[in-house]
């Protein structure tokens, strides 16, 4: 015996939201619904006049049903679009628009059931005859409950998506915590250390004292400024650059004179550059794995740091070793250093990679300081 199955109707998580917000709205205008309808029917206990509540209710809620829509379709409205909320100018002219739209068709409903409670059915025409003569007070009531409703819709929309903007920058800082927290793991890797320290300890033991104690200070540096300098967003391009004199001359304890590299940098560069802190070392580690790792022979790693206006410039290539294959470049300190300059500017730096007339290179544009990122 089988049994069918029929597929489940599954909601995308922003329709969701929509249907729970419109639920609210509903339960929202009920209360009020409730209300006046109970202090209506108060007053007409007052007076003598014995009608009964849910007939009350019942009008009540004939006469809000508009605005009740009114309400769900804004509200759908500013946060699938939440440009709308951009501008003043924005919100105002849609408020104009409701208004030019809403206040006639409620008054039209209005005096249609006003009419219709009166007696037999109007039809449309009486009831547009209605509609032109009603007092400027019901007009002003009118467009008082739409404005009001308006008014309501956009404040709740607004607090709404400053919540979401503030969750936003909490998540984006967290990220930014996570990728100094990568960064600082990066430059403080064990093995580094451990060959550092094995180098000096060599030094030590072989009676070298004057390059041991230049190690342990380039070390200590080293660590220092690591530590320091991720706990802040952005630190000076000179600062880089000390960090990375420190830790080649604690790679040159390994590598020897096989490590070669040229650094050219220009003095403005240098003078008000600003990047994210951390960012360079990894790029030169890259460059020292794909090169001094793949041969015997000395190193050809070359570092550029250049300013145009506003904008920095940094390129750091290496030799492909014939060998072997290409390199593949996008290992996991680019794919950190690429991370992080979209946390830190966004659109406005970039990081190009890859391999060219027998160099494999990264490219970085970026703001020459956080201010030139606007």
């Amino acid at each position: 015996m089988s049994t069918a199955t029929h597929p489940r109707l599954t909601l995308s998580a922003p329709a969701r939201e929509l249907l729970r917000a419109s639920a609210i709205i509903v339960g929202v205008w009920s209360a009020l619904i409730a209300l006046g309808a109970l202090g209506n029917y108060s007053d007409l206990l007052r007076r003598g006049e014995g009608k009964s509540y849910a007939l009350l209710l019942w009008r009540w809620w004939r006469e809000h049903t508009l605005l009740i829509l009114f309400s769900c379709a804004c509200h759908a409205l500013f946060t699938t679009r939440p440009a709308a909320l951009g501008s003043m100018r924005s919100i105002g002219r849609l408020h104009l628009l409701a208004v030019a739209i809403l206040v006639p068709l409620i008054r039209l409903v209005s005096s249609y059931f006003e009419l219709r409670d009166a007696g037999p059915d109007p039809g449309l025409h009486a009831a547009l005859r209605e509609t032109v003569e009603s007092q400027g007070l019901t007009w002003f009531m009118d467009f008082a409950w739409v404005t009001f409703t308006y008014s309501a819709v956009v404040a709740a929309c607004s607090w709404r998506q400053g919540r979401l903007r503030q969750r936003d920058n909490l998540k984006l800082s967290l990220e930014l915590e996570q990728q100094r927290l990568l960064a600082l793991r990066g430059q403080l890797e064990p093995h580094f250390l451990f060959n550092a320290l094995n180098a000096i300890s060599a030094l030590v033991r072989a009676d070298d004292k004057r390059v041991a104690l230049g190690g342990i200070g380039h070390l200590s540096e080293l660590l220092r400024y690591a530590l320091q300098a991720s706990e802040r967003d952005y630190v000076a391009l000179a600062d880089e650059c000390r960090f990375v004199d420190d830790y080649l001359a604690l790679q040159k304890l390994r590598y020897g004179e096989r490590l070669q590299l040229a650094i050219e940098a220009d003095p403005q560069a240098l003078a008000v550059g600003q990047v994210p802190p951390l960012l360079l070392q990894p790029l030169i580690e890259n460059a020292m794995r794909h090169d001094l790792d793949c041969h015997d022979g000395p190193s050809d790693i070359r570092l550029l740091l250049r300013a145009a206006g506003t904008r920095l410039s940094i390129h750091v290539s290496n030799p492909v070793a014939a060998a072997r294959s290409a390199n593949p470049g996008l290992g996991l300190g680019l794919r950190q250093t690429r991370a992080r300059l979209q946390l830190s500017y966004g659109g406005a730096a970039i990081l190009h990679a890859g391999e060219h007339g027998g160099r494999f290179a990264v490219a970085i544009d970026l703001p020459l300081y956080p201010g030139a990122a606007a």
